[in-house]
């Protein structure tokens, strides 16, 4: 299995769509508000932060199916859409996109409502914007830590 990792560095401008919203009928789950102890020099959220929280609510579907114990083993592609900023209120979507025997592909998807610890202005109007996309695979383990066949549920 290969290992691909993509970074965009679209334009703010050209890749930013007006009007978006939280996807519809879907409950995030993890929702959080960084810190600027998760900031880095630029004063943008840390990418290693943002990684860490799409594997945990990655994780959160992937745990159902399995039933039990499992390891992260690809990030099949991670794109950063959009910054994330202090203040951001960070929802991540997660829905399971494949079962096979002994592992659970992951879609994850990261929305940043703007600011939304901070009064509304003209250059801050609380928007949501789609700021991360992931696939990740996780793998069900045994108590010793190898793969093991993933029950299937009637």
């Amino acid at each position: 299995m290969t290992k691909k990792l993509l970074l965009s560095t679209d334009q703010s401008a050209k890749s930013q769509k007006k009007g978006i919203t939280l996807p519809k009928g879907m409950v995030p789950v993890l929702k959080l508000a960084p810190m600027p102890s998760d900031a880095n020099f630029n004063g943008d959220i840390f990418g290693g932060w943002v990684m860490s929280q799409v594997d945990i609510a990655g994780s959160i579907p992937a745990i159902e199916v399995v039933s039990g114990r499992l390891a992260t083993v690809a990030v099949n592609s991670f794109i950063f859409k959009e910054p994330i900023y202090v203040g951001d209120l960070v929802s991540f979507f997660a829905k399971v996109i494949k079962i096979g025997n002994t592992s659970v592909t992951v879609e994850v998807e990261v929305y940043s409502q703007r600011r939304l610890a901070a009064p509304v202005s003209e250059s801050n109007n609380h928007e949501a914007v789609k700021v991360t996309e992931a696939t990740l695979t996780y793998v069900a383990i045994d108590k010793n830590g190898r793969p093991r066949k993933i029950e299937k549920k009637v």
